[in-house]
């Protein structure tokens, strides 16, 4: 079977699945390396990446970038033919260092979003490296095209539409997410669409949130989609970086287990309501030992509990003690699965 290829700049995605970025340390370079062996993008989640490092405690910031680097290295040795790209969160502290590393290890995609990465062309200036922006709508999308264009004479070699249904941290009201009034991920695709075609411009458009089977892919195809990332799908494989015990949490989840919780990010987000964000929400404070410098809103003194902490207890296998992101359709995984059955389900959606 012949698929439609996705063409990122000078980059060729025999299959257009990007697989969504996912901390802590759910998925690193063995994830990432087994999506772009089967023609996808494979991605590293740069958020405390170097949780496993010797001084990550001490010294979060160099231990992060040490790591970092490092998956990197690993992935495209693992994957020398396929597309390696990191997701990057604008809101994390010292970002702009991140991306330098990023480069340096030549990497070939850099995803960013939790903020909008207005002058995320000059942190790679004079590479090769492709950069996406993730937005929500499509107001964020015309922020990043005309910043771009106008200090950088530079356009975005693809977006991702990353619709409400996604995990993790969304970039919706709370309020709306709750009553359902949420712009749909495939109103939002038709939108940017027709906007890129009345101004001109053509970059390829990644839908994201949600995305489970075929039909899911083709709803945003038509919509004017060229591709799909997706995360929820790719925790419970055998590749990927979590613990066996973290994959079991989404086996075992119900769709009434899922819920929308709001992150010390300052974001509403999406995770299990499983008994460490029951206790939460009933204290309404878990104590904080120490600070990992991960995100600038962050303030200890007043956030209800460590997100980085709750995500790395949860991905060592500590899941009743920590937070798990998940998808909308997480409760729909029902079998531990291969990186590679995934692609051979859900390639005919992109069939010529």
């Amino acid at each position: 079977m012949h698929t439609k290829a996705l063409q990122i700049g000078d980059l060729t995605i025999k299959v257009p699945i990007i697989q969504g970025g996912m901390g802590v340390g759910v998925s690193k370079s063995r994830l990432a390396a087994a999506v772009a062996n089967a023609g996808g993008v494979g991605v590293i989640s740069g958020a405390q990446i170097g949780y496993l490092e010797n001084d990550f405690k001490s010294n979060p910031i160099e231990a992060n970038k040490r790591a970092l680097k490092n998956e990197i290295i690993k992935a495209k040795t693992n994957a020398p033919k396929g597309v390696i790209g990191v997701n990057l969160m604008v809101a994390m502290q010292n970002y702009a260092e991140f991306v330098k590393v990023a480069v340096e290890a030549k990497v070939d995609m850099i995803i960013s979003g939790a903020g909008l990465p207005l002058d995320l062309p000059d942190l790679v200036k004079d590479s090769k490296v492709k950069i996406v922006p993730i937005i929500s709508s499509l107001r964020g999308a015309q922020l990043i095209i005309k910043r771009w264009k106008k200090k950088y004479d530079k356009t975005p070699d693809a977006i991702v539409v990353e619709g409400a249904k996604a995990g993790g941290h969304l970039g919706f009201k709370y309020e709306e997410l709750i009553d359902g009034s949420n712009q749909s991920l495939v109103d939002i695709v038709s939108e940017l669409t027709a906007h890129l075609k009345e101004v001109g411009l053509k970059i390829p458009i990644i839908a994201a949130g949600g995305i489970y089977d075929v039909h899911d892919i083709k709803e945003v195809l038509d919509a004017g989609a060229e591709g799909v990332q997706i995360g929820t799908r790719f925790v419970v494989t055998e590749e990927c970086d979590a613990s066996d015990t973290y994959k079991k949490a989404y086996l075992d989840a119900t769709e009434k287990d899922i819920k929308i919780m709001m992150s010390p990010v300052g974001l509403p987000g999406r995770a299990l309501n499983n008994p460490f964000l029951k206790h939460v929400e009933a204290t309404q404070k878990v104590k904080i030992d120490r600070c990992y410098k991960c995100i600038h809103k962050c303030n200890p003194a007043e956030t209800p509990f460590c997100i980085t902490k709750a995500l790395i207890d949860a991905v060592e296998g500590r899941v009743d003690e920590g937070l798990v992101f998940v998808g909308a359709n997480a409760f729909r995984v029902n079998e531990m699965t291969t990186v590679q059955a995934i692609f051979d389900e859900l390639s005919p959606a992109f069939a010529l």
